[in-house]
């Protein structure tokens, strides 16, 4: 009698027991996840982390001005004599906060318009693909750049910048995923049952499309905070004094070759973060995805 009620779980357990133990075969996507959770918690905890938090404040100390590194800065200090370290602890937030804001927008956006095209057709999916086509022709980094330019520098103008052109790829998945999903045989039931048409997409269709949503959002995750670091780096995204690795690299640009430990934690922070969650995608999507494995 007490084995009944745990009858329905047990294959929910059991696919998910055998999901975990896919992905831990590959030891890349352990790699990445160990990564990707790193930079998770830097970004949570890097401003309490930073051994100078005075320094992230905007304080200066211009009798340290680009120490090397050592024991009490093991990554130098800056121009300005602040912990180059502490500044990139801090700066996580901002990155990893902003690049997971693009990518949560980007596929929002993304999904609702490719769900309404795939799932809709004839004109509506005839408007909705050329405007997605219409955005796709402009490099999407461009694209930001202008918007980022026209809004003016800042957290929120920059990620709005970028988000407005992150979304073409998401339409386009989720269409093709939609164009296939609504054929099935749970959509015509649904219909026989006389659920509306917006139930049938949003309560049936679309769920069982997000699995390779999840697996680009991922992959994307890193590409957001690369994107974000460029914008920064030109100068048109977050501005100092808050740190950003962007814009710490297009500060330390001046200084280079000679000041160069000034470059090395802010770049070491985009290389850990982009490798990360690229192996955590690929991972995903060999999980995930077993139709597109390796």
């Amino acid at each position: 009698m007490n084995a009944v009620p745990d009858t329905p779980l047990r294959p929910r357990r059991e696919g998910l027991r055998r999901a975990l133990s896919r992905f831990r075969q590959s030891r890349l996507s352990t790699v990445g996840a160990g990564l990707v959770a790193l930079v998770l918690a830097t970004a949570a905890l890097g401003p309490f982390l930073a051994p100078y938090p005075d320094h992230v404040a905007g304080g200066i100390d211009t009798a340290a001005r680009f120490l090397p590194p050592s024991a009490r800065h093991p990554f130098g200090t800056n121009e300005l004599g602040q912990d180059v370290l502490s500044l990139t602890l801090a700066g996580a937030s901002v990155s990893v906060l902003a690049g997971f804001a693009v990518v949560l927008i980007g596929s929002a956006i993304g999904t609702l318009l490719g769900g309404i095209a795939g799932f809709a057709g004839g004109w509506i999916d005839e408007i909705l693909m050329r405007l997605t086509d219409l955005v796709l022709t402009v490099p999407n980094l461009i694209l930001a750049m202008a918007i980022a330019a026209a809004l003016g520098p800042g957290f929120q103008n920059m990620v709005l910048a970028i988000s407005l052109g992150w979304w073409p790829g998401y339409a386009r998945l989720v269409r093709g995923e939609v164009l296939s999903a609504r054929e099935e045989v749970y959509v015509t039931a649904a219909r026989a049952m006389g659920a509306s048409r917006a139930r049938v997409l949003f309560c049936h269709v679309l769920p069982n499309c997000i699995s390779p949503v999840i697996v680009k959002m991922s992959l994307d995750m890193g590409f957001a905070i690369l994107a974000v670091a460029a914008l920064g780096f030109i100068g048109i995204g977050v501005r100092p004094p808050v740190p950003e690795w962007g814009t710490m690299l297009a500060t330390a640009r001046s200084y280079m070759p000679d000041v160069w430990w000034t470059a090395m934690a802010p770049g070491l922070a985009i290389f850990v973060s982009v490798f990360g969650f690229n192996l955590l995608g690929d991972g995903l999507r060999d999980l995930l995805d077993p139709r597109g494995g390796r």
